[in-house]
């Protein structure tokens, strides 16, 4: 359910067709909620026929035309509810994690292909947040400047404390991750040579 919430959040910022709204649900809010573009579409209609938005046809290109989505007053306020209602943490699922509590049936080789591509996914996305965390806090990002468009400059300190907290919060998750692999990939070793 939390889907229809982040596309809520996105569509705060400004009328989007389904294509931008993607576009941008990838290079902001899928580092916190990741969705492919079936799940989006489909979404995106069911939330227009349930009021939380409103869309029209725009021209697209020299002939065609598409669909924006703008968020409804309906929406807002189911948003800003949403905003007020504690988590709701489902039980976690991590193949990783899974997979390193069962090594023994592993070779080392296979042992350390696991760790190694665990290690690279998250120093991928040390990097990829690290950088967003710069453009945060250079106010560069093109989200953030359309964000801050919208609000009274004396809202601007708290629409980028926030931003700057939830990345350095996946920093953090992601350095742990990497440093988890390494120590890994140690046991590995030091297991190998006895």
């Amino acid at each position: 359910m939390s889907l229809r919430y982040a596309l809520l959040a996105v569509l705060t910022v400004e009328p989007m067709t389904g294509y931008e709204l993607s576009k941008y649900f990838r290079q902001s809010v899928s580092h916190v909620w990741n969705a492919p573009d079936s799940q989006i579409y489909p979404e995106l209609r069911r939330m227009d026929a349930e009021g939380l938005l409103t869309s029209e046809e725009v021209p697209w290109g020299p002939r065609g035309t598409k669909r924006e989505y703008s968020i409804s007053k309906l929406g807002l306020q189911a948003f800003k509810e949403w905003m007020k209602e504690p988590v709701a943490y489902s039980l976690e699922r991590n193949p990783a994690h899974l997979k390193a509590a069962y090594l023994e049936w592993s070779d080392p080789a296979g042992s350390r292909g696991i760790l190694l591509a665990h290690l690279q996914h998250y120093q991928e996305c040390l990097e990829d947040w690290s950088l967003k965390l710069v453009e945060i806090k250079t106010k560069t990002n093109t989200l953030i400047q359309k964000r801050m468009a919208l609000f009274p400059p004396q809202d601007h300190e708290r629409i980028i404390a926030f931003k700057v907290f939830t990345y350095e919060g996946l920093i953090a998750r992601a350095e742990a991750e990497i440093l988890w692999a390494q120590q890994g990939l140690a046991l590995i070793e030091r297991l190998e040579l006895t």
